[in-house]
C-alpha cells in the first residue's frame, strides 16, 4: 500500500507534462485564416511547404505558427498628390486586397507580417502620384474619375502581384480640390450647361420656323393647283349640283333660274 503513492506521483506528473505538451502542440486556425509554421530547430519558415489551413493542428511544442488573415480586407488611404499643373489634390481611397495564400511562406520570409506598410501602401501612393500627375484638376473633378481609378488599380497591381499580394480593387471615394479651383470649375461647368441650353433653344426655334415655312409653302402650292383647276365650266356644274340639292330641301325657297352671275340661279328664301 505504501508503494502506491510513490508509483502514482510519477504517473500524475507524467500526465500533467503530457497535457502541457499537448496544450502547446495543439493549434486551431480560424476560418478565413491560414498560418505558416516556424520550425525553431530548422531554418524557420519553409516557404515551399503549404500553409496550415483552418482547423485543428498538432505541431511540435518548440515550433510556433504565424497567423495571417486570408479573406479580402480593406485599408483606407488618404493621399495628397499633385495634378498636371502642380496643384495639390487630396484623394480619399479604399484598397481591397488579400495575401496570396499559396505563397504565404514566401510572403512571410520576404516581406514579413507588416507587408501592408512595406509593400502595399507605398505601391498605392506611388501609383496615385503617377496617375494624378497626368490629369488637370478639371478632369479629376468631373469626367476622368473612373479612368483615374482604373489606372491607379492597374499600376498598383503591377507592383504588388509579384510580391505575393492579390489586389482586388481600388475605389476612389472622394477627390478634394483647392476651394478656389473647385469654385472656378463649377462656374465654368454652369456656363457650359447654360450655353448648351441656349443652343438647344436656338436649334428648336429654327426647326419650328422651318416647319412653318414648309407648311405655308405647301398650302400656297395647294391653292395654286386648286385655282388652276377651277374653270368656269366646273364652277357652273358645281352650282347646278348645289341648286338641285337645295330644291329638294323641305325648306321654303324661291329659285330664279339664270339670274345670277354667269347665268347661275339665285336662291331666295325667308332666311
Amino acid at each position: 500500500m505504501d508503494k502506491l503513492p510513490r508509483l502514482g506521483l510519477p504517473i500524475i506528473i507524467g500526465v500533467v507534462v503530457l497535457i502541457i505538451i499537448l496544450a502547446k502542440s495543439a493549434v486551431t486556425i480560424d476560418s478565413g485564416h491560414a498560418a505558416v509554421l516556424y520550425e525553431t530547430l530548422k531554418d524557420g519558415v519553409d516557404s515551399e511547404k503549404p500553409p496550415l489551413g483552418p482547423g485543428f493542428h498538432i505541431i511540435a511544442p518548440w515550433n510556433r505558427v504565424i497567423d495571417y488573415e486570408t479573406r479580402q480586407q480593406e485599408i483606407p488611404e488618404k493621399m495628397s498628390v499633385l495634378s498636371s499643373n502642380g496643384l495639390d489634390i487630396k484623394l480619399d481611397a479604399s484598397v481591397l486586397y488579400e495575401p496570396d495564400e499559396r505563397n504565404l511562406g514566401k510572403l512571410h520570409n520576404e516581406k514579413g507580417e507588416n507587408y501592408l506598410s512595406r509593400v502595399l501602401q507605398p505601391a498605392i501612393r506611388s501609383a496615385a502620384r503617377s496617375v494624378v500627375g497626368r490629369y488637370t484638376p478639371e478632369q479629376l473633378y468631373s469626367t476622368k474619375r473612373d479612368a483615374i481609378q482604373t489606372e491607379i488599380f492597374e499600376e498598383t497591381k503591377k507592383i504588388v502581384e509579384s510580391q505575393y499580394i492579390q489586389l482586388n480593387s481600388v475605389l476612389i471615394r472622394d477627390v478634394t480640390l483647392p476651394p478656389t479651383i473647385k469654385e472656378a470649375i463649377e462656374r465654368k461647368l454652369k456656363q457650359e450647361q447654360e450655353s448648351l441650353e441656349y443652343e438647344f433653344r436656338l436649334v428648336t426655334a429654327e426647326k419650328e420656323a422651318e416647319r412653318q415655312i414648309i407648311e405655308a409653302q405647301g398650302k400656297a402650292d395647294a391653292n395654286k393647283i386648286l385655282s388652276a383647276s377651277l374653270t368656269d365650266k366646273i364652277l357652273q356644274d358645281k352650282g347646278i349640283e348645289a341648286t338641285i340639292k337645295l330644291s329638294e330641301s323641305p325648306n321654303s325657297k324661291v329659285i330664279v333660274i339664270g339670274s345670277g352671275d354667269s347665268g347661275m340661279p339665285i336662291i331666295l328664301g325667308n332666311q
